[in-house]
This record gives C-alpha cells, sequence and structure tokens, in this order.
C-alpha cells in the first residue's frame, strides 16, 4: 500500500484533473480469490458515472491498450485483487514497488509493463487499485461480512469518482 492516507485520499489527489477517466478491471472470474478486479469494475460500471468508462481485462490486461488508446482517458485506474495483508475486502492503493509482491498474478504479460505501456505510449497517467481477497481460502467467495465491507470501499470510491 502506498502510505497510511486513506485510499480516498490518493485516488482524489491523483484523478482531480481528469475530465475523462477509464476504469480497467482485472484477474480471472474463475477464480474467486482473483475475481476481484473485474467484479469491482462491473459494480462501478453499472452506476453509469459520466466521462468514466469501464473496460475488462480479465487475465489479459494488455488487450485494453488499442481501446484505451481510442477513449483517451486522462487517467486510468486499473482494479486488481492484491495480497496486502490486509482484511478481506480491503482497497489500497499500491505503489509501484510494491506491485510485484502484491499481485496475485493469472495475468499474461506483467501488469507492470502494462502500466508503463500505458503512462509512456498512450501518455495518461495510471494507479494501480488493489483489493484483498480472503487468503485463507483462496477456492471461495468472500464472506457477506466481508463482502460488505467491499461495498462500503466501493461506495467510498464511488463517490471520489463522482466529485473529481
Amino acid at each position: 500500500m502506498e502510505n497510511a492516507a486513506p485510499f480516498t485520499d490518493i485516488v482524489k489527489q491523483r484523478i482531480k484533473k481528469a475530465q475523462r477517466l477509464a476504469i480497467v478491471g482485472i484477474g480471472d472470474e474463475l477464480i474467486p480469490m482473483d475475481r476481484l478486479g473485474m467484479s469491482a469494475a462491473r459494480w462501478i460500471e453499472q452506476r453509469h458515472l459520466p466521462d468514466v468508462k469501464v473496460f475488462f481485462a480479465g487475465t489479459v490486461p494488455e488487450s485494453i491498450t488499442g481501446p484505451l488508446r481510442k477513449y483517451q482517458p486522462e487517467h486510468v485506474l486499473f482494479l486488481d485483487a492484491a495480497e496486502m495483508g490486509e482484511l478481506p475486502g480491503t482497497i489500497a492503493v499500491i505503489a509501484p514497488g510494491q506491485i510485484q509482491a502484491s499481485l496475485l498474478s493469472t495475468h499474461a504479460l506483467p501488469l507492470t509493463v502494462v502500466m508503463d505501456y500505458v503512462e509512456e505510449e498512450i501518455g495518461t497517467d495510471v494507479t494501480l487499485i488493489g483489493i484483498q481477497p480472503d487468503s485463507r481460502d483462496p477456492e471461495k467467495d468472500l464472506s457477506d461480512e466481508d463482502e460488505s465491507y467491499l461495498e462500503k470501499n466501493l461506495r467510498q470510491l464511488l463517490t471520489t469518482l463522482k466529485n473529481r
């Protein structure tokens, strides 16, 4: 995680000037522990935010570089499951130096490569938002309690996205 500030403060600071925002859901929807980025992106998409476009990359995050280039966002938020040693459902901004240690990688190409490409070749800022899965049982979805906690955190993210 990036620092002790609430994740919404960090996200707000990073997206404050973005008129067009892209959300990219990442993960394998067949693996409960890895589907959280895709599920969170779907949850955000259902809220129909103006000037926010949601992309679903699955396990191939490089597949969205063309659509991102066409959309021309001013900021891209990547959402992915990440082992952070926190309560299941916790959301946090992950700093670039922490990416390899945190992500539950089922991706064809390392996410750092995709993020660097988007920043350099598309010319937009990127932020990685990690979502803590339930590491105790990788074959099970979040419990109802953990799911409620995740939704509370997603509502905070949604408020941040609306008020940028």
